[in-house]
């Protein structure tokens, strides 16, 4: 009686084993590769020729190649919407990103993913670049959801000193780390050495979001070395950076089949804005306002920071064996999409979040299917806004003197025929959505952070009597508000 006993209970030790890897089997690993800044057309998946991107491409041949990918179009913003798959106007973060100085981050209050999928059984992870509040811990990964977090609470860095003003940014579990290394090869290490780590009975979220290619324009010599060919230096500079890249994803994959879990994978990848066109948004770093800026988006107009595509539609690609159908998909896809998507492959709840913007897009993107998504919001800002229904975009400059775009998407993908006078009543009714926006939108967090700073009490800038001291007068470059229109503002030459 005894021995039949022990027999009943090592069955039923071995049925829940089994229950709890084919549960863990069900539930997918999710590998989230963000890129810092990478043009669209930078990538040999959408054509580049003198960047090699061989381990990118073979993710997009073996997958879904995305052709119109939306983010937002600067960093912060970008992240924020992936974490809450909510639209960052909705909580301040919609203008520009958090500066070095700011002491404000990503509202408290709002769910994010990594505690989404952590409720459904889910170790998580953070591995790179964060952005999204950095002045408080209550801001920093681990106390927003992440197990595990190595990597920068910025993100503008240095790429050897890992520091930004001298103040060293690279932590690991809230732990400053000092270390050498190149910031790209060492996230790719931490990454592989993650995935080691892991294992079939448990799934992981990893949100790997490398800084590069990013100002500052550094790379290891050997790698500039391999793009003798590309005559202009800065240009050279950045494809060193981008083939780095390249070869730590390269790595992690690599790392991923000797762990034997590539088959239950789910591998997305994408930029977190357009390459950088204008030297106002390229950083504080250094003063880039003399440089060739290298990034390339192809045909779609302008870049980071803009509200023309350029800025917005990112180089991205997904790839899980068996389970998504290698080709182009056309479906528009939102960065806010993410979030009830990953949600809904991890069986998670998403009860605990506020109202989503994002859709549940994983038949788009793993069988090509049309897209449940017809309407994508560029942004909401007190001095602008572009909103696209259908095929039609909208982009509307609400500072005096006021001015508004139409193009149609599907005829004029490059944003080449500004229609908008042509269409008074289509104008009127998008214009109507983006003011009931606006009633929905919090107060831009950065900008109540620039005035409180610019009208900050100060010691006042006082001319000389004898006119040999004169007062310094501003130099004048372009302001956040414009997108090649508009008056010049003091920004960009006061470095």
């Amino acid at each position: 009686m005894k021995h039949i006993g022990k027999l009943l209970v090592l069955a039923l030790g071995m049925a829940l084993t089994a229950v709890t890897e084919t549960e863990a089997a069900a539930k997918p690993n999710i590998l989230h590769i963000v890129a810092d800044d990478l043009g669209w057309k930078d990538v040999g998946f959408n054509g580049a020729t003198d960047i090699k991107t061989p381990n990118l491409d073979a993710l997009a041949s073996g997958g879904a190649k995305f052709s119109q990918f939306y983010t937002q179009s600067m960093c912060t913003p970008t992240r924020a919407a992936l974490m809450t798959g909510r639209y960052p106007f909705r909580y301040g973060l919609q203008t520009i990103v958090i500066p070095g100085p700011a002491g404000y981050g990503l509202d408290t209050t709002e769910h994010l993913l990594p505690q989404c999928l952590k409720d459904a059984g889910y170790t998580t992870a953070i591995i790179g670049k964060w952005h999204l509040g950095h002045a408080d811990i209550k801001y920093w990964p681990k106390q927003r959801g992440f197990d595990y977090q190595y990597g920068a609470m910025i993100g503008e860095l240095d790429y050897y000193t890992h520091s930004d003003a001298g103040v060293l940014d690279w932590f690991r579990n809230n732990q400053p780390v000092k270390e050498e290394g190149y910031t790209t090869q060492l996230i790719g290490n931490d990454a592989v050495k993650y995935l080691g780590e892991q294992s079939a009975d448990k799934p992981f979220y990893l949100y790997l979001t490398f800084n590069a290619p990013h100002t500052p324009y550094q790379a290891p010599q050997e790698y500039i070395d391999r793009f003798k060919n590309i005559k202009e230096p800065t240009r050279r500079t950045y494809a060193g950076m981008v083939s780095c890249l390249d070869d730590e994803i390269g790595r992690v994959i690599s790392a991923l089949d000797k762990k034997g879990l590539r088959e239950n994978t789910l591998i997305i990848f994408h930029s977190d804005n357009g390459g950088t066109k204008n030297a106002m948004f390229a950083g504080q770093m250094t003063d880039l306002s003399k440089v060739v800026l290298p990034c390339d988006n192809g045909p779609y107009r302008d870049g980071k920071g803009s509200l023309f595509e350029g800025g917005s539609r990112v180089a991205a690609c997904a790839n899980w064996p068996g389970h998504i159908k290698p080709q182009t998909v056309d479906g528009i896809i939102h960065a806010v999409d993410l979030y009830p998507t990953f949600a809904a492959l991890a069986g998670a709840s998403t009860a605990k979040c506020k109202p989503l913007d994002g859709v549940n897009v994983w038949d788009t993107i793993a069988k090509g299917k049309e897209s449940p998504r017809t309407e994508v919001v560029y942004n909401v800002e007190p001095f602008r806004g572009a909103v696209r229904q259908g095929d039609w975009k909208m982009i509307w400059r609400t500072l005096i003197p006021t001015s508004v775009d139409l193009y149609n998407l599907a005829d004029d993908p490059y944003e080449q025929n500004n229609v908008a006078s042509k269409h008074p009543l289509k104008i009127h009714a998008m214009q109507e959505r983006l003011n009931a926006l606006g009633k929905e939108s919090a107060k831009p967090l950065a900008l109540m952070y620039v005035a409180k700073v610019g009208l900050a009490h100060g010691k006042p800038n006082m001319a000389s009597p004898d006119g040999k001291q004169p007062a310094a007068e501003p130099v004048h470059g372009h302001s956040i508000t414009d997108e090649g229109v508009g008056q010049k503002d003091i920004h960009a030459e006061q470095k």
